[in-house]
């Protein structure tokens, strides 16, 4: 063939931004669930794309399930799924209406005596599940799966009969925490964040705070490890950092960290983006499906976690 003396094009650099690292592992590896909400939280796409994804986890009871929490297989509707997607509706401004009622008579449907969620319901029995999630007949109320609920619905301002005696549940259970491990703390902070009464709710949060301080529940020199033990039960490297519990400025968890502690937390994050764009997962990883659905929820997180504390992301 002849040579036509043309000039190669230029190769245009590739991209090397947080952001733009990011989505090549979201369009390499994740659900289209996550796509979705990627592309709603970073390149303009719209609420509707990221709501017809998200039905096809919903099941007739109202619920959610189908895997929706990765660490929970199964097609059942589980609180910890139905939970996941009540997030995803606020994030995209759609957490209210006729959809959230009917949510709400599923959360009514398996809630306990003391009308709060379990963490766990039975029907998850002879489906996978993470080793560390116990199944049992009759599960206990967690503040853990009832409190993120209800500070979401009490934030979009739903209000259902359920809710009164959850709210009671979250308050009870709040203000009694004496000893306690992070996921729950976040939980409560999730309560807390959004509880109607504010006064009571910055006077248990100050209290909460003081908790993680003196039980080294937040590693706050991510650079000494070691000084801050992950709690019993949890992964080796489990550790919680200041920006896990005050996910954006406006937390009440705030106030917990000074400047510096929540700076030093938000580098480490940052630091966390692996080579192929991703942020890793901290618990345990107990099969190779779940690892790899978690990555992309992580991953997404943690670009709204930054970018909610202003750190530049591309």
């Amino acid at each position: 063939m002849a040579e036509t003396g043309a000039s190669p094009l230029p190769q245009t650099p590739p991209a090397r931004s947080p952001l733009a690292r990011a989505e090549h592992f979201i369009w390499l590896t994740a659900r289209v669930l996550e796509q979705r909400r990627f592309a709603y939280h970073f390149l303009d796409g719209g609420a509707d794309a990221v709501e017809t994804a998200l039905a096809a986890y919903r099941n007739d009871d109202e619920g959610y399930g189908h895997a929706l929490e990765p660490d929970l297989r199964g097609p059942v509707s589980q609180p910890l799924h139905t939970g996941h997607a009540l997030r995803v509706l606020d994030s995209i401004g759609r957490c209210g209406g006729q959809r959230v009622e009917r949510v709400c008579r599923y959360l009514t449907s398996v809630s306990t005596a003391d009308g709060a969620l379990p963490a766990i319901h039975p029907s998850q029995r002879g489906y996978p599940a993470a080793p560390f999630l116990t199944i049992v007949d009759d599960p206990p109320s967690e503040l853990l799966s009832t409190g993120p609920v209800v500070g979401l619905l009490h934030r979009n301002e739903v209000w259902h009969a359920w809710l009164f005696r959850a709210t009671d549940f979250c308050w009870q259970a709040v203000e009694s925490l004496e000893r306690s491990h992070p996921y729950e703390i976040e939980a409560a902070v999730a309560f807390l964040d959004s509880a109607a009464d504010r006064p009571r709710a910055e006077a248990c949060a100050d209290r909460l705070g003081r908790l993680v301080r003196e039980g080294r529940l937040a590693a706050l020199d991510p650079g000494n490890l070691a000084a801050f033990p992950v709690a019993p039960g949890y992964a080796e490297r489990e550790h919680h950092f200041p920006h896990d519990y005050a996910g954006t400025p406006g937390s009440l968890a705030r106030a917990w960290f000074t400047d510096e502690e929540m700076s030093r937390s938000l580098d480490h994050l940052a630091a966390e983006q692996q080579e192929d764009g991703g942020w890793p997962i901290r618990w345990r990883q107990w099969a190779p499906g779940t690892a790899l659905e978690s990555r992309p929820l992580v991953t997404i997180e943690a670009l709204r976690t930054l970018r909610a504390h202003e750190r530049p992301v591309g």
